[in-house]
């Protein structure tokens, strides 16, 4: 069966695939003095001015936020920092990491920040408080998986994705919804059903497909800081 035809473009910017995000990234950090931590904070903090347009729209502003091992986590830990400050309870769960290995010192760090501003961050266990906090949330973040994950989600993430799925609460995605290809729209199991996704730079080709709509639901991209040169250079790149 053929893949859906679909548009390459989204409110006016090229889409990308999850290869060419990563060069994106390298080259804002080597061509534009732009680090991997600037993208982050860029990204968690455009996340969360939306995320507090539709919290204002919820009966209550208690917020849970799964988030990942990897960058799409630290994305969520920065979330969680400035919802703090602004007065949202926030709870943020974060996925243990791989056997004998740590966390990225910028993870740590983002962890630690977000803590030092009130938010509640702590390691996700099967039996501990991540399915209390999620019936108490009228508002849950979705920070774990991005654009370099692949294959079927394990572990804490699988478990994560499923007790999220069961809840029914609204469920914002950062960058892509968690177990979605970012290429091909697809899933391999496991999965989630977002109401909005705020994808983060340029638009992900997989969320474009038609396939992919009932998982994305409303779709905006975020600006993080690329310069418009880094932009043109993507897009002369593709001719």
């Amino acid at each position: 069966m053929g893949q859906e035809i679909i548009s390459e473009n989204f409110d006016g910017l090229p889409a990308a695939t999850s290869a060419e995000m990563r060069l994106l990234d390298r080259w804002a950090e080597e061509r534009h003095g732009i680090a991997r931590e600037q993208l982050m904070e860029n990204a968690g903090t455009a996340a969360a001015r939306e995320i507090m347009r539709f919290a204002g729209l919820l009966p209550q502003s208690k917020i849970a936020i799964a988030c990942g091992r990897g960058l799409n986590g630290g994305d969520g830990l920065v979330i969680a920092r400035i919802l703090s400050k602004e007065k949202f309870s926030v709870s943020a769960f974060v996925c243990p990491p791989k056997k004998d290995a740590a966390y990225p010192p910028l993870f740590l760090a983002q962890m630690e920040r977000a803590q030092k501003a009130g938010a509640v961050v702590s390691p996700f266990e099967e039996n501990g408080p991540f399915l209390k906090e999620l019936e108490k949330s009228f508002l849950i973040i979705d920070a774990i998986l991005g654009t370099g994950s692949s294959g079927k989600p394990t572990g804490a993430a699988h478990f994560m994705i499923q007790e999220i799925s069961r809840s029914k609460k609204p469920v914002i995605a950062i960058d892509i919804p968690s177990g979605i290809n970012p290429d091909t729209g697809y899933h391999s199991g496991a999965f989630i059903i977002a109401t909005e996704t705020l994808t983060l730079g340029l638009p992900k080709r997989g969320l474009l497909f038609p396939h992919s709509q009932k998982n994305v639901g409303r779709l905006k991209v975020l600006d993080i800081g690329y310069p418009p040169d880094l932009i043109k250079s993507f897009i002369s790149l593709r001719k």
